[in-house]
């Protein structure tokens, strides 16, 4: 159907919803149809935006709704092409590569004799003593990319199946997974659920496995010196792990020999948020693979929800307060990833990505419609959990 025959239907359908001041026509250098600027007359402002979609959508037409120095902006621009569909060969293929380098990582990681010369039997070997870890591992990343996905679908948004990415050799054997949105959401509160739901799926997925996993493990003091050229790898606490380790072994854990003349609390502020002093000859739990897994879930989840750019609490956070808010918290979040580089300088890496991909949120085609009650509070919901999922020193290796 051909609008240019027609131009002032297009000013009937918007007046039925809008309070036309005026009307702008632009082309493809402005990058839309036609701007109305006013103020929304509808009483529901996501109904409006349902009803001018579905009005304009055989034009080849899509509405964006936008706030503009305290003018409410109606955009009708040229819809995109419709998303190219997926191909699902390569979500399995990355999968499965991502399950042997996982399953490898694992099985080295837990190896308690010396690996065969033999490659069928070396396979065996990493296979029975990997899978635990694997299988935990993989659950957790799956079920949060599944919770994007699924909501995503759920909204009639186009998003891609997850993409796992492997990562050979290394001590978790992939860098996680991700999924693509390939058209932007309808409005935040479809984002917000997008956002959330990830996370959220994650954490509880994550919770059950680390439960198991403790319920394997065993307590042992960490040595007060190790033989020379070795040592061990000691995972950092969150919030909520020390609270699941407390529940298990009725301790906080590692519980020192000794706190010292600070007492109990100085000893945790300072080892919570740095790592140190190192506890040697400290009681502490010596994590079975499902538990690790689990704890590398509670890690995924917290960096996931960093509240800077494209990360899901870059957006959780810009749903909630706004670009002027997200702008002003970026120095303060640079800030602490770089004081907390200098105890793990893995935060080092994560300061540059921020900084370079911080700046930038997913904006939805309806900009107008507000969060309800219930985004907001899932959206608080995501931001306890990063607060309680949060590792300042994720990893020391001491000897």
């Amino acid at each position: 159907m051909n609008i240019n025959e027609n131009p002032e239907l297009l000013d009937s359908y918007v007046r039925r919803i809008f309070m036309i001041e005026d009307i702008t026509l632009g082309g493809r250098e402005e990058g839309f149809f036609v701007r109305y600027r006013g103020r929304l007359i509808a009483p529901d402002s996501a109904e409006a935006y349902d009803q001018l979609a579905s009005q304009v959508k055989p034009y080849g037409l899509i509405p964006v709704f936008k706030e503009d120095n305290g003018t409410q902006v109606i955009l009708l621009s040229v819809s995109p092409p419709a998303p190219k569909p997926g191909r699902p060969m390569v979500n399995l293929v990355m999968f499965l590569i991502t399950l042997v380098s996982v399953l490898v990582s694992g099985g080295l990681n837990s190896l308690e004799t010396e690996l065969s010369s033999d490659p069928l039997t070396a396979a065996s070997q990493l296979i029975n003593a990997g899978w635990p870890f694997a299988v935990s591992l993989l659950a957790i990343l799956t079920t949060h990319e599944m919770g994007h996905y699924l909501a995503g679908r759920a909204h009639g948004v186009h998003v891609s199946l997850p993409f796992f990415i492997p990562l050979p050799f290394t001590p978790l054997g992939t860098m996680g997974a991700f999924i693509s949105m390939k058209e932007p959401p309808k409005n935040r509160r479809v984002l917000m659920d997008i956002g959330v739901a990830g996370p959220i799926a994650g954490f509880i997925t994550s919770i059950v496995v680390l439960l198991i996993g403790l319920s394997l493990s065993s307590l042992n003091v960490i040595p007060l010196q190790f033989p020379e050229g070795q040592g061990i790898q000691m995972e950092g606490n969150s919030l909520i792990y020390l609270l699941l380790k407390y529940l298990q072994f009725g301790e906080l854990l590692p519980q020192p020999a000794v706190y010292g003349d600070g007492g109990p609390l100085w000893y945790w502020l300072r080892y919570f948020f740095t790592a140190r002093p190192t506890p040697y000859g400290a009681l502490d739990v010596m994590i079975h693979p499902v538990a690790w897994a689990g704890w590398v879930g509670l890690l995924v989840t917290s960096l996931n929800l960093i509240p800077a750019g494209q990360l899901d609490g870059g957006h959780i956070f810009h749903l909630l307060f706004g670009t002027k808010w997200s702008r002003r918290i970026l120095p303060v979040i640079l800030l602490v990833l770089v004081g907390l580089g200098f105890f793990w300088s893995g935060w080092w890496l994560w300061a540059g990505l921020v900084f370079f991909f911080g700046r930038s949120y997913a904006e939805p085609l309806d900009q107008i419609t507000p969060l309800d009650g219930k985004r907001k509070a899932l959206g608080l919901l995501a931001l306890i959990i990063f607060i309680l999922t949060f590792i300042p020193v994720p990893l020391t290796i001491i000897m």
